[in-house]
């Protein structure tokens, strides 16, 4: 039996579709600790630059959601020694990697869950969300926003299975 979906299914649309959504508000989230959920990983490459050697680079998006809406990040994460120490709290922060132990990086993190300190950054006159830092799972400090059902419904492994 197929159950009622009040949320219209997202799908392909054609060139001559008939649109009805207003665009989206960006929402400059306050200075803060927020809950996340990694929407997507891409791979990319780091050219180089002054201060860092060209690497690989993961793009990772996440997906805070406060009362007022959803707003999205996309922080990057070099593949390099020299930024290995915001890999590992970057893995630590949504449950895969404990502190003292090595860890095989897996990218395969759409959905999961962690906690992280978000500020802003100015770039050519606009103001953005920037992920300062990111906390480990067992030691996160409260979200200053929490989604309502985050806390009626535990998620193992920082998993996080849908809204």
């Amino acid at each position: 039996m197929e159950q009622y979906n009040s949320y219209q299914q997202e799908r392909e649309l054609s060139w001559d579709d008939e649109i009805v959504k207003d665009a989206e508000e960006y929402i400059l989230l306050p200075d803060g600790d927020y809950d996340f959920v990694v929407e997507s990983v891409e791979r990319a490459r780091f050219n180089g630059s002054d201060k860092s050697p060209a690497c690989n680079m993961a793009k990772v998006k996440v997906c805070i959601a406060i009362p007022q809406g959803e707003t999205h990040l996309t922080t990057n994460l070099m593949l390099h020694s020299k930024y290995e120490w915001k890999l590992s709290s970057f893995f630590a922060s949504i449950g895969l990697k404990k502190e003292g132990q090595p860890l095989k990086m897996n990218w395969n993190i759409a959905g999961y869950r962690g906690k992280c300190s978000v500020s802003h950054r100015e770039y050519n006159g606009t103001t953005y969300n920037d992920i300062k830092k990111f906390y480990p799972a067992e030691a996160s400090p409260a979200p200053q926003y929490q989604e309502q059902n985050q806390a009626q419904t535990p998620h193992q492994n920082n998993f996080y299975k849908g809204w």
